[in-house]
């Protein structure tokens, strides 16, 4: 309105209702954490939407509750509570029948009572016998007749859940009438639908027609084709719950209270169904138990129940490639409560945005991070290694020195990323002094940097070769492992873009790496550990760099136990290790030896045998051997190649 006035300030009524369900950035580092911590980056990623992120709101809870609605499920009822209560009835108009047999003295009345007690002990078979009975009591007529229209409508308001608002499917010939008719038409749409054929015109006129009997208001044929198939499919499973003389006798009773043409409908609906939805589980049976007598529309209402939570625990499940979009939003909602949809739609929400702002990608075995995100993680490792850095010979990695390598050319040139070379101060406030003017104090852009010109420094073509054996992650030196890899790798992207790094896993056999493949790689099974293939891949990527300085890493816990058959390639294992597979090591270490690589080894745990193997490598190959803690090996590797640097300046 006119003269009013606003005034606006900051939020305090609480979170911010504008602000992100999650942060994205704090889910990515959780799962680095775990990553770093030797956890599995599929798992972590799963475990991020099963937990949830600060461990709530995730699938497992979810999935909880689900399993928890079910058992309780199970435990609501007696399944045969139709037939008990029709034989409840039945004696009921038999007594009342008997009563009024007794005040009459005629033969007709003999007859009568000859017939009541002749009948068959099964119910069902009773009240087929009974059908043609003519009764003398109007209590008893009206109590046998209540089986039938009970029954009756149960079964049919199960499957039509507007039928008892539409029409009450009595004795009414009219309402019979009408009521297969509606099923005919509707087999008929379900027919020409299986057929493949355009139902889009008949639908329409179906539900014209009959739209009523479908409260749903389904919009097409699918919509009302899974409306109809559960329900046809909870009452498939009651069926199969009950026992065999249950069942019998539950199918009788259905015969009698429907007649042969509904019944007959009824047949022909459920085996449409079935061939239009043959995933849901019409064979299943479940043994559902209680003190209290269920009918037939809460014996089915039950199963049906049951059925749509089992549904809902297999898209929870979300196995390896399925996604949080297979998740039906609508079923959460309608079995767990409004809330639990809230939950799948924040998680998904999450999963959206970490996909939207490139942290993770997907493939078709699931999620994975992104370049982005091992770039962050890396960070998180050097970061983790040079924070446990002390102060010392094996710890000082004072890098005043960086970027100062190579003879100055005398010129200078703006400051780009990734340039290591020194600051030229003076052309630096010069520009920057000519952009703002001569105020005080000076006022600093990125774009006012520039840097030393110098000749151009040697580089280093880098081997990491990292142990993948499964006592690495037996022994807890899996995590450690990864975070030096990603470490090293970080840093020598971020800090030495010149130099070349090739990380090499090596198990039985060996395989190069990316940052990404590392952080996803899973421990190898199988027995063996191949060094002797790593060293020839890690001397494939040293020639491809001739003019750097050749580098050669190897963390391990353990001695030689496989190498690469000479004439088939086939890696053999064996234990203890046999001459053939130490020799054909040796002859890798002397071909790096030969074309002047540095071979320093780190070797983690106390092994008699790899202790004196490796000694005697880095003595052959002139370079050298660590026995670091296994916390400590990412400041050792990343100290020795900050060291080797600096050697080279």
């Amino acid at each position: 309105m006119a003269g009013n006035r606003f005034r606006y300030g900051q939020w305090n009524g609480g979170p911010d209702p504008l602000a992100p369900p999650y942060d994205v950035r704090e889910a990515v580092d959780a799962v680095g954490a775990e990553v770093l911590a030797g956890g599995s980056l599929r798992e972590a990623l799963r475990d991020l939407l099963r937990r949830g992120p600060q461990g709530r709101g995730g699938l497992d809870d979810l999935a909880a509750r689900a399993r928890r609605l079910r058992r309780e499920a199970l435990r609501r009822g007696d399944l045969d509570g139709a037939v008990t209560r029709a034989q409840a009835l039945l004696d009921q108009a038999l007594a009342a029948e008997r009563d009024e047999l007794r005040g009459r003295d005629d033969d007709a009345a003999r007859f009568a009572e000859a017939v009541l007690d002749n009948l068959p002990r099964s119910t069902a078979r009773a009240v087929e016998e009974l059908s043609g009975y003519q009764w003398a009591s109007d209590d008893a007529r009206r109590s046998y007749q209540q089986i039938l229209d009970q029954l009756r409508d149960d079964v049919l308001g199960q499957r039509f859940a507007g039928l008892r608002d539409a029409v009450r499917a009595s004795a009414d010939p009219a309402a019979q009438q009408r009521l297969a008719e509606m099923m005919g038409d509707l087999n008929d749409l379900l027919a020409r639908h299986g057929r493949a054929e355009d139902t889009t015109d008949a639908f329409a006129e179906f539900m014209r027609r009959h739209g009523d009997f479908f409260p749903e208001k389904p919009e097409n044929v699918d919509e009302l084709i899974d409306v109809l198939a559960r329900r046809a499919a909870a009452g498939e499973r009651l069926m199969n719950s009950l026992s065999e003389r249950q069942r019998a006798e539950l199918a009788g009773l259905m015969q009698q209270s429907l007649g042969d043409r509904l019944a007959g409908e009824l047949s022909a609906l459920d085996a449409n169904l079935r061939a239009l939805r043959p995933d849901l589980r019409w064979g299943r049976g479940e043994r559902v138990r209680g003190d209290q007598p269920l009918d037939y529309a809460d014996a089915a209402g039950a199963l049906g129940e049951i059925g749509d939570l089992d549904d809902l625990l297999d898209q929870l499940d979300q196995e390896p490639g399925a996604t949080l979009d297979d998740v039906d939003v609508d079923a959460v909602a309608r079995t767990l409560g409004r809330d639990a949809a809230d939950d799948v739609r924040r998680l998904r929400d999450l999963e959206r945005e970490l996909r939207h702002q490139g942290w993770v990608s997907r493939d078709a075995d699931g999620l994975t991070l992104s370049p982005k995100a091992l770039r962050r993680l890396g960070g998180t490792a050097l970061r983790q290694v040079f924070a446990e850095l002390t102060a010392g010979p094996r710890g000082q990695h004072d890098l005043r020195s960086a970027g100062a390598a190579g003879e100055v050319s005398g010129a200078s040139r703006p400051w780009q990323y990734g340039d290591e070379q020194p600051l030229d101060v003076v052309r630096t406030l010069t520009r920057a002094v000519s952009r703002a003017g001569p105020t005080v104090p000076v006022q600093l852009s990125v774009d006012d940097f520039e840097v030393v010109e110098t000749e151009r420094r040697a580089s280093a073509a880098v081997v990491l070769c990292v142990d993948l054996s499964y006592s690495m992650i037996s022994q807890g030196r899996w995590g450690p492992m990864k975070q030096t890899a990603l470490a090293l790798a970080h840093l020598m992207e971020t800090r030495f873009p010149q130099d070349a790094l090739q990380i090499v896993g090596f198990g039985r056999e060996a395989m190069t790496l990316t940052q990404q493949e590392l952080a996803a790689v899973e421990p190898d099974m199988e027995q063996g550990t191949n060094l002797q293939h790593a060293l020839r891949l890690a001397g494939r990527h040293l020639r491809r760099h001739p003019d750097a300085e050749p580098i050669v890493l190897v963390v391990t816990d353990g001695e030689p136990t496989a190498h690469l058959d000479p004439d088939d390639g086939e890696a053999l294992f064996h234990w203890p290790p046999l001459p053939e597979t130490i020799e054909a090591t040796v002859r890798e270490v002397d071909r790096l030896s030969r074309y002047g690589a540095t071979l320093n080894l780190f070797m983690l745990g106390d092994d008699p045998g790899l202790r004196r193997f490796v000694d005697a490598v880095a003595r052959r190959s002139r370079g050298r051997m660590f026995t670091p803690d296994t916390d400590d090996l990412g400041e050792y590797v990343v100290s020795d190649y900050l060291r080797s640097r600096q050697s080279r300046r």
